[in-house]
């Protein structure tokens, strides 16, 4: 077996799930609809990944399973599984994760030919550290990750900085400290152990089209890169991300708003850290003309700032406006190079419903928030962690399947609007009071909660997400 797997690695050029791909299609690597365009180091996501009104909008046509064979595909086996998950990326790979593990036959289906190699979440917050060491995964992670108990809020012109210390969680969690993690690499550590299980299975270049369920169970259609496959299961997952075909197949409303400006990121191997003294792995900064995030990750510093509404992309991406980001940032005109340029849009937005009958909602397919405070994979990461202890009572315990996944439903979709939304929105206020006096009372606002043993606690608490557990857990 040891050997087989070396020879896949060999044809796929050493990577594990590049061998994965190989193994299970060897087929040609088209491009999936809506992939990234990318040229050099730039990475935009074009207008077909944004979510649109138009998109939101989209209610899909009345979807016929042909059984074995129909209109789109040849003959092929109708696969089986209890659980199908949808997306190949942190959330979904440990929803298919969880449920192996208790012995559950999962297959979790990525419409990409690999991993999919996003650069924007990173963090893991203590709560979901917690959880990853339950599932037997943190100490991986901790390898490969960057450990942040600390992070700060500064000036950019008065150098000031006010510091929060998540050590002082210590007492409620085992790890308080930030993780921060590119999310891919999350992905395939977690993907690598579920292959490796006898109840789970990865399939690469798999898109779901669409299903339909009846009382028995969910049958769903798959497009390949040749052919549309058919799978049975009880249950069906959608965590394939903010454009989900799942969610769109539901009908539910997408329910918020989309940000006008775009965030641009830029990553780069610059010491930045020897231009501002003191800096923290994690620091929100505020200027009066713009923001800035500022993210270290094992391998990068992960700049993150608004664009103005009606600047094009390729002004955006170009080297003179990295140049004026990191000029503006740092005061000087050092010619520093960048890895990864990433143009997107930012949403608030919350599924009407995360339960369809037998299809659930998790992650970005359900909620979406912007970047600021590291909400929105914890939270996905949150939705399965709920959602797989309610599946496994159904199918392992005989639980009730209305009751349970109802009771998902209210739980985390009351926290995704109440606070995951509240949170990030006022996240983002924050930093974009920059200027003037509303700068000024938001830096003593923060300064007063620093200072404050209870204010600061609460603050930590609530930034941390354990209050959002909470929430939760007293949602009955």
């Amino acid at each position: 077996m040891r050997n087989a797997e070396q020879h896949w690695r060999r044809i796929a050029g050493g990577s594990s799930c590049a061998a994965r791909s190989a193994k299970q299609v060897l087929l040609p690597r088209l491009e999936p609809v809506g992939g990234f365009a990318r040229l050099a180091n730039i990475i935009e996501r074009p207008a077909s990944r944004t979510i649109s009104s138009a998109l939101i909008a989209w209610r899909p046509r009345k979807f016929v399973f042909a059984g074995k064979s129909g209109p789109m595909g040849s003959q092929t086996e109708l696969k089986r599984a209890r659980v199908i998950v949808a997306g190949g990326g942190p959330v979904g790979a440990l929803a298919a994760y969880q449920l192996a593990i208790t012995g559950i036959d999962t297959i979790l289906l990525e419409a990409l030919p690999d991993c999919p190699e996003d650069m924007r979440a990173s963090t893991l917050h203590p709560p979901t550290l917690d959880m990853l060491d339950e599932l037997g995964l943190l100490d991986e992670l901790d390898r490969i990750g960057l450990r942040a108990p600390i992070y700060q809020y500064r000036n950019r012109r008065s150098g000031e900085a006010i510091e929060f210390d998540l050590g002082e969680l210590a007492d409620v969690s085992a790890h308080p400290y930030r993780l921060q993690c590119e999310q891919y690499k999350i992905a395939r550590l977690v993907i690598a152990k579920l292959d490796a299980m006898p109840t789970g299975q990865a399939i690469f270049n798999r898109r779901v089209l669409g299903y339909t369920q009846d009382s028995q169970g969910i049958s769903v259609a798959v497009e390949t890169p040749t052919a549309v496959e058919h799978f049975r299961a009880d249950y069906l997952i959608g965590a394939d991300g903010a454009n989900s075909t799942v969610r769109k197949w539901t009908g539910t409303e997408f329910q918020g708003f989309t940000y006008p400006e775009r965030f641009l990121t830029l990553s780069t191997r610059y010491p930045i850290e020897e231009h501002l003294d003191g800096l923290a792995n994690v620091n929100y900064v505020s200027d009066q003309d713009q923001w800035y995030v500022l993210l270290r990750v094992p391998e990068f510093w992960r700049v993150l700032v608004p664009t103005e509404i009606d600047t094009p992309a390729e002004d955006l991406l170009c080297d003179a406006n990295k140049d004026s980001v990191f000029g503006g940032l740092l005061g000087n005109d050092d010619n520093i190079e960048t890895y990864h340029r990433t143009l997107y849009r930012v949403h608030q937005r919350v599924a009407a419903n995360f339960r369809h009958g037998r299809v659930l909602l998790a992650g970005d397919a359900a909620h979406l928030n912007n970047p600021l405070g590291g909400f929105g994979m914890n939270s996905g990461v949150h939705d399965v962690w709920n959602l797989t202890r309610k599946l496994r009572d159904i199918l392992i315990d005989g639980a009730d399947a209305d009751t349970a996944l109802d009771l998902y439903d209210r739980q985390r979709r009351s926290v995704a609007k109440s606070f995951v939304q509240t949170q990030t929105i006022a996240n983002k206020k924050m930093l974009e009071a920059g200027d003037g006096s509303g700068g000024r009372n938001q830096e003593i606002q923060m300064a007063r909660i620093a200072r404050d043993d209870g204010l600061r606690r609460d603050y930590l608490m609530r930034q941390s997400m354990y209050e959002s557990l909470q929430q939760e857990a007293d949602i009955r």
